[in-house]
């Protein structure tokens, strides 16, 4: 990234405010006006600095029921119920999470990049644990598919249910679970006694939990953000159960948030990171994107995840002084060297309107001893002296090369290994990164009013299809002709509503095309 000492020190008034937003962060500053609420996730892997001593005990003893909750879990102490099936009162063998977004994306990265996705895998690799799967839409078929696959192994009566949600009504969260439940239901299962709710006290879901007897229930807090949620009961609640190391994972972000409160901005890799986005961007939205490139398959899921992070952080389209600045910055990615081969081109010959971030990771096979990689699953021999782990490495230093020789800028990211404390720094990482770039270009990291814009345009939608359906009757009738019946101006909708109703049974549709007459299936 090509900015020197002169731009540290131009941009020293806006780093001095940056630190200072974050230290008043930490300190359960309200940085979220729109629902007044503090920011806390710092906390939950360095419960000291919690502001008052309930806040901390509330993080110290949901992270003691975690633990305790996965131990009996995995040791079989937990079992199905009682007198159901053939199965019952045997040990859980694999677990699928209903979320949505940072309730989904943060478990999901984490599972992929440290975890198993099945007994065999968990078993191979020595976890005392079980797999996690993630339900992450409201897509019927996607419900479909992961139940079926569960049935299929004969594990949907040994299942545990994660419902996540911190308000309990998320529509998407809801109709996954609501899914699971009948599938359930349908074979004489009984849902509560497998199903676990993560959610805030008090909420819908965590009175349907408590009046049902769930199997347990943890704690998400109003200053835990969704995005920034997964080191919270979120994501340990999964890990520990895959048997993963939540302690290790907690230090590692613990150990990163320390080295990131440092206020020199060349010594704090955070606001290392922050200003080269700052230089790249020139804190104007939409003017580079940012292409993450982990050349190491167990991190594939971290653009995804970072999208959600950054994005939905950064994406704002008012500033701090209530100013219109359309601000942003997107991310895109995948994994090398599979990049080498889809859009990397691109990024070499084409439109200058990125920066690329790569991570780099030293240990090539996982730890896995000498003895080990001599079979077909190790790091052979593909040349003589050369491995397919220094192809990989090579094809990451080449490309790195090769962008840069084209005034592409970059930045490496270099970890010893993927394992749970490199995962924990990394979150932590950029966490503190998108918080610090918020503060330079001078938008809030912690609210999400376009988010909330979409939930009610959506409601708008559903309330719109319940009275395209009163309006139905035996006589087909186009689609404007609908519209002016029911009152709506959106003649466009109400068409897109009746092909949706029509190719699911639930309306009949005469002719093609936009002309096509609809009437009551």
């Amino acid at each position: 990234m090509r900015f020197d000492d002169a731009f540290v020190a131009r941009t020293e008034p806006l780093v001095t405010r940056a630190f200072d937003a974050m230290e008043a962060l930490e300190r359960g500053a309200i940085a979220n006006p729109d629902e007044n609420r503090r920011v806390g996730h710092y906390w939950l892997r360095a419960p000291a600095l919690a502001p008052d001593p309930e806040t901390r005990r509330e993080i110290e003893d949901a992270l003691g029921a975690v633990k305790r909750f996965a131990s009996d879990v995995v040791e079989h102490r937990i079992h199905t119920p009682q007198g159901q099936r053939v199965n019952a009162g045997m040990p859980f063998q694999s677990a699928l999470l209903a979320g949505i977004g940072g309730s989904a994306l943060g478990p999901m990265f984490v599972a992929d990049a440290l975890g198993e996705p099945d007994l065999a895998g968990v078993a191979a690799r020595g976890l005392p644990g079980i797999p996690v799967h993630v339900l992450d839409n409201t897509d019927p078929e996607g419900f479909v598919r992961a139940i079926a696959l569960l049935a299929e192994r004969g594990l949907l009566d040994q299942t545990l249910v994660l419902v996540t949600s911190k308000s309990g009504g998320t529509p998407e969260t809801r109709n996954a679970m609501i899914a699971v439940r009948r599938a359930m239901e349908n074979v004489g299962l009984d849902f509560p006694p497998r199903a676990v709710a993560i959610t805030q006290r008090g909420s819908q879901l965590d009175r349907t939990a408590e009046g049902e007897r769930w199997l347990a229930r943890f704690p998400m807090w109003d200053w835990v953000g969704g995005r920034t949620s997964v080191t919270s009961a979120v994501g340990l609640v999964p890990m520990a159960l895959q048997g993963l190391d939540v302690d290790a994972f907690l230090a590692g972000a613990a150990t990163c948030d320390e080295a990131t409160r440092v206020r020199d901005p060349l010594r704090n890799p955070a606001m290392l990171l922050a200003l080269t986005w700052l230089h790249a961007t020139g804190g104007v939205g939409g003017r580079k994107a940012m292409v993450v490139l982990p050349y190491k398959d167990r991190l594939v899921l971290l653009s995804r995840y970072l999208q959600q992070l950054v994005m939905e952080s950064l994406g704002k389209r008012l500033d701090l002084a209530g100013n219109r600045v359309d601000q942003g910055l997107t991310v895109y990615g995948n994994k090398g060297s599979t990049d080498q081969h889809a859009f990397v081109q691109q990024l070499r010959d084409g439109a200058n309107d990125f920066f690329a971030t790569f991570i780099r990771v030293l240990d090539a096979t996982g730890g896995l001893r000498r003895e080990e990689l001599a079979g077909p699953a190790g790091d052979p021999e593909v040349e003589p002296g050369v491995t397919a782990g220094d192809y990989l490495h090579g094809l990451l230093l080449g490309t790195r090369a090769a962008l840069h020789d084209n005034e592409r800028e970059s930045i490496t990211i270099t970890v010893p290994r993927v394992d749970e404390r490199t995962v924990g720094a990394l979150i932590a990482l950029f966490e503190r990164a998108v918080g610090f770039y918020a503060s330079l270009v001078g938008v809030n990291a912690y609210h999400q009013p376009g988010v909330e814009a979409g939930k009610k345009a959506a409601a708008a939608v559903l309330a719109l299809q319940t009275r395209v359906v009163a309006a139905l009757d035996p006589t087909p009738r186009s689609a404007e002709a609908i519209a002016i019946a029911i009152g709506e101006a959106d003649v466009e909708t109400v068409l897109h509503l009746l092909e949706h109703l029509a190719a699911n049974g639930r309306a009949r549709r005469e002719g093609e095309g936009p002309s096509a007459r609809f009437a009551r299936a």
